[in-house]
Formats: structure tokens, C-alpha cells, sequence
């Protein structure tokens, strides 16, 4: 059988009116349009109605048609199953209604054959994009995305678009990390996705709303805003693995290491990070030498406070980790305190010997001396130890067919897929423990 180098999966849920229409319609765009082996996918979950008759009689009818059933309602929880099981390299779906206009599925899907994206999603706030709908579902649809900018930091413009295409070992990546089984899927996806360096590409669309949606649109967004909170507190807590997928798989600047700038871009920011937190040490010691009348003292609590001020913005800004270890890295923080201290305190040590009642202003000047000459062993010591990168995946080994290579047993056809190394998913993908869903394949001889 050959191997489809495009999966489109159609969610359905009591979908007897619709399916057949949507599924000729796709078939005949792909059958004209799309020049590689594809498949269409039927994703039943649990329907009630003559559904899954129907999309029986599609997979009979139509090559390259294929029908899973699953015993649980979801959308969510349907795309995670069929496209965790598929063989393809790219895997994409769209809503059964077909809004959105499949000239743009070329255009989403083009970009992850050629490795230049990860992810691609269709757009309905784009620029370029056309939109017919309502003003409810216009106005929820941009108050939502607006929320999902100023708590999770999405770049993408439309979360909730049912159009949207992934290359297969990123989804192996990232969908056991998604909780959610239902609409909240899309979102969570796209913030795992953004979250760990992928590249998401963008496609305007032509979008037309189906005046027969069933879908409770205050509903969707009331489920979708308690998603926000649950997958917000996730990533703060870090429990999401994402910066370690970052590193394996994530797309960084030209030059960089890992997930975060590069060594030039590193090198002004740690500067800047190391005056400010110089003005913070320098100012309390100035502060609280006279008030303690002790400058090792006072010495000691401002270099303290401000390795710890300064560990942080380095450990985020710097180097750009996120997520957990954070208490590991201040704790190595202090090993790399101690050291300036020894430098500052054996510099007070050296001035209190030459002077025997130095000025604060002559002490604090002494102490800046002393920590610009620590100030190169730290940024050393942050690099190379602290937010060292770990090495990323080669790629396959030579004669290893990698995994965008998609080719039918009779050499028919190849189609190889421009996977780039930073992204191989030669690497092991995080995995939760297998779905015990029943489900049930048909497919068309």
C-alpha cells in the first residue's frame, strides 16, 4: 500500500448531513491539486446518527478514504489519535463544513514539505484574510486571541481556525503533552508549539461562517478561558518539558546555542544585566556600610541580593531558559557569589591594610574594581556551565532514510522531505503511555 506523504483528517460528530459533500468535495480538490499520495481521514467520535454508515460508503467509494471510529466525543481528542497513528509526514486537518476556502491548503502545507516551517494554521485575522461571519463570533474570536497574547504570549494571530497542518515528528513531540480533548486542543498545541522554538507559519484564508454551526460559541470560549489558566499555571510551574524540546527540536538563531541568543547577543545582554546589577550591589553597599558599620558586612548582603537579581535576569533574559531548574541555577549562582565575594572581601582586606579608616566612597570604588575583575569568570561560568546547551541530534546516519522520506514499495514514487536537522526527530520524543481507547480503521482497498 502506498504511503501518503499528505493525511487530512476530518473531526466528525453527528455529521450525517454533511460528511459525504465535504469528503467528495476534498477528495476531488486533492485529486486535482495535489500531486503526492494523500489520504483522507474520517475521524468519527462517537456519533449517534447514520455518520459512520455514510463514511463507510466514502471509503468504498473513493481511494485514499479512510474511516477510525472512536467511542468518545472530542475534536481534541480525535486529532490526537489519528494523527499520533499515522504513517504520513504531514498531517493536517480541517472542520467537516470546509469555511475556509481549500485554495489555501496548498499554501499550508507547502512550507512543512519544505522545512521551513513546523507548524502551519490558517488565519481569519491575517492580513490578507476574508472573512464572512457575524459580529458575536468576530468579536469573541478577537477578544480571545488578544487574551491569549497578554497571558501566554502568543505571536500567532488565530488559535481557533480549523485548518491547520504539523509535520508528523513534531506532533510526536508535542501531542502527549496536550491535556485538552476538546477545543481548547488547537491552542494548547500552538503554545506548546511556540513555547519550544518551532517556526509557525501563518496562511490567510478565505473564510466563509457555516450559517448551520452547531458549535456553542460563549460556550467554547468560557472552556477555552479555563484552558488558559490551567495550561498558564502548567508552564509557570514547569511541568512542560518545553525548553528541553527547544533543545532538541527548536529553531534558534543563526549562530546561537539552544534556545536563547547567540554569543554576541549574549555578551551585550550579560553586560547590561551585570550594570544593572552593579548599580544594585554598589547601591546597597553604599547604604548599608554606614548604617552597619561594618563595609565586609554590608559587602556581603549587597553581593548577596544582587547575584540572586542578577542569576535570574541572566538565566532568562540572557541565555533564554525558562521553566524549571530555576532553583538549581541560583543555587549554582551562590558558588559563583562566593567567589566575587572572596574577590571583593580580599580587596576591602587589601584597602583596610593600606588605609586605616577609608571613606565609603573609596571602599564602594574598591569593591567596583574588584567585582569588573569577576565580572569575566562569571559570564564563563554562566556559558559553560550553568546554561550550557545541550548538543543537539545530527540527524540520521548515512543510508538511514530520514523520517520525511515517504516512498511506496514499488518505488512508484519519492518524495523527500527538506526536514532540517535542528528539527530531526531522530531524537526521542517525549511520550505519555499509550491511549487505551478502542478505535476501530477502515480503509478503502
Amino acid at each position: 500500500m502506498t504511503t501518503p506523504v499528505l493525511d487530512v483528517v476530518i473531526p466528525v460528530h453527528n455529521e450525517q448531513h454533511t460528511v459525504a459533500a465535504s469528503v467528495r468535495r476534498l477528495h476531488h480538490h486533492l485529486v486535482q491539486t495535489f500531486p503526492y499520495p494523500f489520504r483522507i481521514t474520517v475521524a468519527d467520535n462517537a456519533s449517534t446518527d447514520a455518520t459512520a454508515t455514510i463514511a463507510s460508503g466514502l471509503v468504498a467509494e473513493l481511494d485514499g478514504v479512510a474511516l477510525v471510529r472512536l467511542v468518545q466525543k472530542g475534536r481534541g481528542r480525535a486529532l490526537k489519535q489519528v494523527w499520533l497513528a499515522s504513517d504520513a509526514p504531514i498531517l493536517a486537518y480541517m472542520d467537516v463544513d470546509l469555511s475556509t476556502d481549500l485554495d489555501a491548503l496548498w499554501p499550508l502545507v507547502a512550507p512543512l514539505m519544505s522545512g521551513h516551517s513546523d507548524v502551519a494554521i490558517g488565519s481569519r485575522l491575517a492580513r490578507g484574510a476574508r472573512v464572512v461571519r457575524g459580529t458575536k463570533r468576530e468579536v469573541i474570536s478577537r477578544c480571545y486571541n488578544l487574551v491569549l497574547r497578554g497571558t501566554l504570549g502568543a505571536r500567532f494571530t488565530d488559535a481557533q481556525c480549523g485548518f491547520k497542518a504539523i509535520r508528523s515528528d513534531v506532533a510526536a513531540e508535542l501531542l502527549p503533552l496536550v491535556e485538552d480533548p476538546t477545543w481548547f486542543f488547537d491552542t494548547e498545541l500552538l503554545v506548546l508549539a511556540q513555547r519550544s522554538g518551532l517556526r509557525i507559519h501563518e496562511v490567510p484564508v478565505d473564510w466563509f461562517d457555516d450559517p448551520d454551526s452547531r458549535v456553542d460559541v460563549v460556550g467554547t470560549a468560557l472552556d477555552d478561558l479555563r484552558g488558559v489558566v490551567r495550561l498558564r499555571g502548567s508552564l509557570a510551574s514547569g511541568r512542560l518539558p518545553v525548553v528541553d524540546i527547544a533543545a532538541r527540536i527548536g529553531r534558534h538563531a543563526p549562530g546561537s546555542r539552544g534556545g536563547g541568543p547567540g554569543g554576541w547577543h549574549q555578551l551585550t545582554r550579560f553586560a547590561a544585566v551585570g550594570a544593572a546589577s552593579t548599580v544594585v550591589h554598589l547601591g546597597l553597599f553604599a547604604a548599608l556600610a554606614p548604617a552597619l558599620g561594618s563595609t565586609q558586612t554590608a559587602n556581603l548582603l549587597a553581593l548577596l541580593l544582587a547575584t540572586v537579581v542578577n542569576t535570574a535576569m541572566n538565566r532568562r533574559w540572557t541565555f533564554g531558559v525558562h521553566g524549571a531548574g530555576a532553583v538549581r541555577h541560583q543555587l549554582q549562582g551562590l558558588s559563583i557569589f562566593a567567589l566575587t565575594w572572596l574577590l571583593t572581601a580580599g580587596a576591602l582586606a587589601l584597602l583596610h591594610t593600606v588605609v586605616v579608616n577609608p571613606s565609603t566612597g573609596l571602599a564602594t570604588m574598591v569593591v567596583a574594581t574588584a567585582t569588573a575583575a569577576s565580572t569575566g569568570l562569571r559570564f564563563v561560568a554562566m556559558r559553560s556551565w550553568m546554561f550550557r546547551s545541550e548538543p543537539r541530534s545530527s540527524g540520521s546516519q548515512d543510508g538511514e532514510p530520514r523520517h520525511g522520506e515517504a516512498q511506496d514499495g514499488e518505488g512508484q514514487y519519492s518524495v523527500t522531505m527538506n526536514v532540517p536537522l535542528s528539527s530531526s526527530n531522530t531524537t526521542t520524543p517525549v511520550q505519555s503511555q499509550p491511549s487505551t481507547e478502542p478505535w476501530h480503521t477502515v480503509t478503502s482497498p
